[in-house]
Order: structure tokens, then sequence, then C-alpha cells
């Protein structure tokens, strides 16, 4: 009887160390980047750096319905970042869309003709947009798929290609994040 307690009080401390946190979105983009706030770690956060990462997106989900969780990390990034207390002048990212990320960059009439749905990451797209992050999207696979700057959601960059954006962004201090 004894173990059969101390198996159900194990159990209620567990349940309620999973779900006593939960995730938040914003302050910068409210409705997409929800991160874990993080209390007293060891490794601080020194508020009066400049935090610049560039992300390299060459991976999409297979489904056409998914929004792509890797355009959502530079959603988190910022989230995360502001949450912690850094000003959010002092956050900057960019995406480098290529690969099979390719299609996440339509618009929704272009993925529709494509995939005969509406474009799921076009929202989150927008909002990192509006949040100044730069999405650049690779010339080299723009062409390859036979996407035209029509197609593209408004507000993301053409890039040469995506190495020449990940090089010209570090070169300009910004940190190489692939996931």
């Amino acid at each position: 009887m004894k173990s059969i307690l101390n198996s159900v009080i194990l159990s209620i401390i567990l349940l309620n160390l999973s779900f006593g946190q939960e995730k938040s979105a914003g302050p910068i983009i409210k409705e997409f980047g929800a991160v874990y706030k993080v209390e007293n770690p060891d490794f601080k956060v020194d508020v009066t750096q400049e935090f610049k990462a560039v992300f390299d997106v060459s991976n999409s989900p297979e489904e056409q319905d998914k929004i792509n969780p890797y355009i959502e990390t530079g959603a988190r990034f910022l989230n995360m970042h502001a949450q912690a207390g850094i000003p959010e002048n002092q956050i900057k990212a960019a995406l480098v869309i290529h690969g099979s990320a390719t299609k996440d960059v339509l618009t929704d009439a272009a993925y529709e003709k494509r995939y005969g749905i509406k474009n799921p990451n076009l929202h989150l797209i927008k909002a990192l947009i509006a949040a100044d992050v730069q999405v650049i999207f690779c010339g080299q696979s723009a062409n390859s798929r036979k996407i035209e700057r029509k197609e593209m959601i408004s507000g993301i960059q053409l890039s040469l290609s995506a190495m020449t954006a990940l090089i010209s962004l570090q070169n300009d201090n910004y940190r190489l994040i692939k996931f």
C-alpha cells in the first residue's frame, strides 16, 4: 500500500512539474514563437549585448498543411530574448530560405495553385517581416523550382543564392544557426 501511495505522490509531482510551465508567445510576435520562461539560469543573459542571428532554413514538413517549425524559430528567437529582458532594438534576425523550404515563401494563390490549399506559413512570414526580420529567398532555388517574384510573399528579399546571403550576413556579424 505504501508503494502505491508513493507512486501516486510521485506521479502528482511529475505532473505538476510538466504542467507547471506554460509556453507563452510575445512580446514581439504574439501569434507565433511561444517559449518557456527559464527562471534563474546559471548561464546569464547579458542584456547589453546585441543578438544577431541568421537561420539557415532548408527543410520543411512534407505535409503541405503544416507550419514550418524552422521558420517559426525566428519568432521564438525574438520572443525568448525579449522575454529575457533584451531590448527589442538589440535583437536582430534573418532567415535564409532555400531547399525544400522553398514552397513556404509562396503567396496563398501560388501555394493553392500548386498544393490545393492556402500557405500555412503566410501569416507567420508576414509577422516576421512586420517585426523587421529579414526573410531572404535563394534565387537559385527560385529558378530551379520555377518560382516567379509575383508568386513570393510581399516583403521577402530575393538573393543571388542562399550561400551569398549566409556569407553576407555572417560578414555583418550575424551568427549562423542551423537546426
